[in-house]
């Protein structure tokens, strides 16, 4: 497999997004404002929002999540890494005057934080086959637990779904292994949520720190 190929073809997917339909759910290819809020609540629950913190949002579009974790009160310095030119710029202007955010495009700039999260990173794989496509996602992993100082999130579209709906260009991925990858690679204590009414799933993974 041509990864870096089949990347790039994946990059100009969501480029078309966000040059279609703009900085909104759509343009990082959600298909409404309610699915995105859901899945953003989902992996924040890696994070203490109660306290002060900083955050990796890795794959952050447009930075929708920003204005999550503002409408709950929250105190954080934000980091927002994006591979997407369209989607930095259009994060960098919505943001503009936000001192506690910063945004690049290349992750080999990013410095650990407390917490990384990332939310539909995985599930556009095109013609990438399931398991070089998994053998990537594990790699991404990695990159998330070097760079996390109290945890990480992530989430998948899931193997459990529905089989006349799945399509041969998503990632569906075994919930069951990734629990296990992760409970076996990254902490004793690791969380497994498959109960909030979408095809997909989250993993919280919180290490453990003194």
């Amino acid at each position: 497999m041509d990864r870096n190929h089949h990347l790039q073809k994946i990059l100009a997917y969501f480029n078309k997004k966000i040059e279609t339909y703009g900085p909104v759910p759509q343009g990082v290819d959600w298909n409404s404002d309610a699915s995105q809020a859901i899945r953003f609540e989902q992996v924040l629950k890696v994070c203490d929002l109660s306290k002060e913190f900083s955050l990796i949002d890795y794959g952050c579009g447009y930075g929708g999540m920003i204005e999550h974790l503002l409408q709950k009160g929250c105190t954080f310095q934000y980091y927002g890494y994006d591979p997407l030119e369209s989607m930095i710029s259009a994060a960098n202007s919505i943001h503009a005057g936000y001192d506690f955010c910063s945004f690049i495009t290349n992750h080999a700039e990013l410095l650990p934080a407390d917490y990384t999260i990332s939310s539909g990173i995985f599930n556009i794989k095109l013609e990438i086959n399931h398991e070089a496509w998994t053998q990537y996602a594990l790699e991404t992993l990695h990159r998330f637990d070097a760079l996390s100082i109290k945890g990480f999130s992530f989430n998948m579209l899931t193997s459990y779904s529905d089989p006349p709906f799945m399509r041969p260009d998503l990632y569906y991925g075994d919930p069951l292994f990734m629990f296990d990858y992760c409970k076996k690679h990254f902490s004793k204590n690791v969380a497994l949520l498959h109960d909030y009414d979408l095809f997909d799933f989250t993993i919280l993974v919180r290490k453990q720190f003194t």
